[in-house]
Order: C-alpha cells, then sequence, then structure tokens
C-alpha cells in the first residue's frame, strides 16, 4: 500500500477535501491527525461541536472533520498537548505515544524526515490529511487534496 498525506491550514478546505475522498471511494483509508484546540474558527470546534475526550462522541457519529474519518480519538502527546486523530493513524499514534506522531507515522511507512516534517505541521496548528491507497489511486488521491488546497502533498 502507499500513502499520501495532505499538510492544510485551514479546517474547511480539510473537510472538503476529505468528503471527497470519500465520495470517491476512498473511507476507511482516511486519516487525519490535529491538534485538538488548535483547529477551530468563530462558531465550531475541529470536532463540530462534540468534546472527543469526553467519550460522547464517537464512531460516525463525530461531526466535522475527525467524524469524516473513522475512530476519532483525543490523544495527550508529551511536547504537542491533545491532538485528534482519526483513521487508521489513530491506533498506531496511539501505540507510539513516546514517539509522538512521527513515531505512529513512521509505523505507518511514512519516511522518519516527512514524520518528523508532519509532527512539526501539526505543532504548528496545521491538519495532516493521509490517504492509504493502492499504486493505482496514489495521483487520485493527490490530485484531490491539492484541488482543495493541500499546501503541501507527499507520496510514499
Amino acid at each position: 500500500m502507499n500513502r499520501v498525506l495532505g499538510v492544510f491550514r485551514s479546517r474547511d478546505q480539510a473537510e472538503v477535501a476529505v468528503r471527497e475522498l470519500r465520495q470517491h471511494g476512498f473511507d476507511k483509508e482516511i486519516s487525519v491527525v490535529a491538534k485538538e484546540g488548535g483547529v477551530t474558527d468563530a462558531n465550531t470546534t475541529f470536532t463540530g461541536g462534540d468534546n472527543l475526550s469526553d467519550g460522547a462522541a464517537t464512531g460516525g457519529v463525530v461531526g466535522g472533520l475527525a467524524g469524516l474519518a473513522l475512530g476519532a480519538g483525543t490523544l495527550a502527546i508529551p511536547g504537542i498537548g491533545p491532538i485528534i486523530a482519526a483513521g487508521p493513524i489513530a491506533g498506531l499514534i496511539s501505540g507510539a505515544i513516546t514517539g509522538g506522531i512521527a513515531g505512529g507515522l513512521i509505523d505507518w511507512g511514512i519516511p522518519r524526515e516527512t514524520a518528523e516534517r508532519m509532527e512539526n505541521e501539526v505543532k504548528s496548528g496545521n491538519i495532516v490529511v493521509g490517504v492509504e491507497c493502492s499504486q493505482n489511486r496514489v495521483e487520485q488521491a493527490a490530485a484531490i487534496l491539492k484541488n482543495h488546497g493541500a499546501e503541501s502533498v507527499e507520496k510514499h
């Protein structure tokens, strides 16, 4: 399997990208990582008003960006603080707490240099959207991320 990562500065752009990925048949392959408190606007929080850490919202019930990917949860990462992780990457990050986001991404097959750069993007308040896909769908996933405002898109 291949992985495509996109970095978004805007929650709205990331949400639209994730929605379009789902419309094109990507679903359980989508991962989202962001600082819990860092992605807000005037009227809504990253999770559409639900606090994932209180256990009230899980799976497909979660609104907003985290609800667009399966398995959303809140994790406390040393040196970063609370993050929201959804999709296949969520379990890897929670299993690699001491390695932080970078450790989870490395376990997911992302090269160390890229993984560390992605961790720094999340620390800075940006959103990382990842897609796990077959080789014949890499360009499609990358194009969707780029078309919706990803400032950088990397294919691995």
